[in-house]
């Protein structure tokens, strides 16, 4: 490219799908494809967009879909506080949960569903996307937005509450307080869950659960802030807070109907507690 001459829009989003493959830290070259295959603009509505810097909004100077291809939020509604997250996180998520061909994913807080197209395309051939928006408005963006996928379901309502299929992977996009037991009796053997852990308002940790033949293994990976779960973040249900310390040394989760928490926890709440120990 000669100088003072913008690249492609094709260009720019190819170089953007190299830079969330180096960020999920992955060799699974088809993420790299996912987010070149899936057009961010698709999902955000029409420009010109606010992006989200420190908690303020910016508008883009105009539609160029290329102000998309950053590592930004980009606010989907603004009075609610709701954004699609940012890609170098998302990225980071899809690298460690690993979705694989043929598996079955529930996506919980799809938003407008970016996020749950590049989930159905990296569960093809042969798998399926339960995606689960709280939001009328949002999922009615959703449905519109993946109309064409046929291995996407979207459905309006509380994921904490609905009685949930059987699951690869569980990928949570809201905080929360502690993981709901239909989430973790959901998980197939092998399964995982990702998902940002709120235990207070100081911790917000990504988390990957892994259920195994003992239990379900636990692992704290990154700092991950998002608004909170509806009907997973009542703080009422906590009966121990974990430090911020505390909180990264968590291995494991236990039901609390299997095991009653110990001298390992870390955390305790109604149904479930965290533990320091391996299971």
């Amino acid at each position: 490219m000669t100088a003072g001459k913008r690249a492609s829009l094709d260009k720019i989003r190819a170089f953007h799908a190299r830079m969330m493959a180096a960020a999920a830290n992955s060799r699974d070259e088809r993420l790299e494809r996912a987010f070149n295959a899936v057009r961010r603009e698709a999902f955000m509505g029409p420009g010109p967009w606010q992006i989200v810097v420190n908690r303020h909004y910016l508008e883009t100077p105009n539609d160029d879909p290329a102000f998309l291809y950053q590592n930004v939020l980009v606010a989907l509604d603004k009075a609610k506080g709701i954004n699609n997250g940012e890609p170098f996180l998302h990225a980071a998520f899809l690298g460690v949960v690993a979705p694989m061909p043929g598996e079955t994913v529930i996506h919980v807080g799809t938003g407008t569903g970016y996020y749950t197209a590049l989930l159905s395309t990296l569960v093809a051939p042969g798998g399926h996307v339960h995606a689960i928006e709280i939001d009328e408005a949002l999922a009615s963006r959703t449905r519109e937005n993946l109309a064409t996928f046929e291995d996407v379901s979207v459905l309006c309502g509380d994921a904490t509450a609905l009685e949930l299929p059987t699951a690869d992977v569980i990928y949570v996009n809201a905080g929360v307080l502690a993981p709901p037991l239909s989430w973790l009796q959901a998980l197939r053997p092998g399964g995982r869950i990702i998902m940002p852990w709120q235990a207070n308002d100081r911790i917000g940790l990504a988390v990957l659960i892994k259920r195994t033949d003992e239990g379900y293994a636990a692992r704290a990976l990154m700092p991950a802030f998002f608004i909170p779960c509806i009907g997973a973040s009542d703080p009422a249900q906590c009966s121990m807070i974990p430090s911020v310390g505390a909180a990264w040394t968590i291995r494991s989760v236990w039901l609390r109907h299997d095991r009653e928490p110990d001298e390992t926890a870390v955390a305790i709440y109604r149904d479930v507690w965290f533990s320091n120990s391996h299971v």
